[in-house]
């Protein structure tokens, strides 16, 4: 796995609009785990591509007229089989946490990287997701000042609003396997 110019070299590329500029010398020191099912509990399919493209049918689903007006994406999204999908270079703001603070400044879009995991918030993660995360935790970890203790779920950084990634997330699991491939 590398990473050139914001981009890793294996994932399935799906550029995504919803990006922006980070600001002047602004540069990744927070990740974000975060969950998506679309429709919400169901995996597979290309919907999440298409909410994070701007392509999202909204008749396709009950549930996607409520939300196929958005404007968002994350920087990658990790699928139940573990593969990773990326949206947004890892320079680029991704439109991914919204209203959010950590460690006293708001505005998390502006320093992070966002990650999804196709998953909800009550069922486990795939043993090739925590993989694929691990991996790409580890090439993060080598190419951006972050640390593992800043690495954080949404609901950490937006708790008024969001949930995510859960009680079924294991963090510890998590947390000791990029300790362990820490360079």
């Amino acid at each position: 796995m590398k990473l050139e110019q914001g981009w890793i070299s294996s994932a399935r590329k799906v550029p995504s609009p919803h990006f922006n500029q980070r600001p002047e010398n602004e540069v990744p020191s927070l990740l974000i785990i975060h969950n998506i099912s679309l429709p919400p509990g169901e995996f597979g399919g290309p919907w999440i591509d298409r909410l994070f493209t701007g392509t999202l049918p909204a008749d396709a689903h009950p549930y996607f007229a409520e939300i196929a007006h958005l404007r968002v994406a994350a920087h990658c999204l990790i699928r139940r089989d573990g593969e990773l999908v990326q949206y947004v270079s890892f320079e680029q703001r991704a439109w991914h946490a919204g209203v959010s603070q950590f460690d006293g400044r708001d505005n998390c879009n502006d320093f992070s990287i966002g990650i999804e995991l196709e998953g909800t918030d009550t069922l486990p993660y795939t043993d090739a997701q925590y993989a694929t995360l691990q991996q790409v935790s580890t090439l993060l970890l080598q190419h951006y000042p972050l640390t593992p203790e800043r690495i954080t779920g949404h609901s950490d950084i937006a708790p008024e609003r969001k949930t995510d990634p859960g009680p079924a997330f294991d963090w510890v699991r998590y947390k000791h396997a990029i300790k362990q491939e820490k360079p």
